[in-house]
């Protein structure tokens, strides 16, 4: 009787330490995911161009596929995001090649910018710092270029 008490908990350790290493894997791959936030504040053409170009050669080392990139914009950085911008082009392909990029809202209210004057696809966030903040603490590499 002893023997099969013994025999039954070490089935049972086995198959605890197996399903831990399981849900270790799982956990690991999580965080092996490739996930880029990128940081763009200034009212800048190149700095914009910087940013997408960082981001694009990004997506091409990994894998489009194998990439999330999210690019925040606030303060000065909006102006970039707004129809006619000289980089909106850019940014229209960006957002085509699987890039999300998000306007902060505290922003547009400080700026008197309203989403008819954002460029079609942008998403919105309610804070570009507090997004930064959050993606960062998800595990999310960030890049200020």
């Amino acid at each position: 009787m002893r023997i099969a008490l013994t025999l039954a908990a070490c089935a049972l350790a086995a198959a605890g330490c197996a399903s831990m290493a399981d849900s270790g894997s799982q956990t690991s791959a999580a965080r092996s995911a490739n996930r880029l936030v990128v940081q763009v504040s200034d009212n800048d053409p190149a700095k914009w161009n910087l940013a997408l170009n960082n981001a694009r050669n990004v997506q091409t080392d990994l894998g489009e596929k194998n990439v999330e990139i999210e690019i925040v914009a606030y303060g000065p950085g909006l102006n970039m995001l707004k129809t006619g911008s000289p980089v909106a082009q850019r940014i229209d392909e960006s957002m085509m090649n699987g890039m999300k990029i998000v306007a902060c809202e505290n922003t547009m209210k400080a700026q008197k910018v309203t989403r008819e004057q954002i460029l079609p696809g942008v998403g919105y966030v309610p804070a570009g710092v507090v997004e930064i903040m959050h993606r960062q603490q998800e595990g999310w590499a960030y890049l200020r270029p």
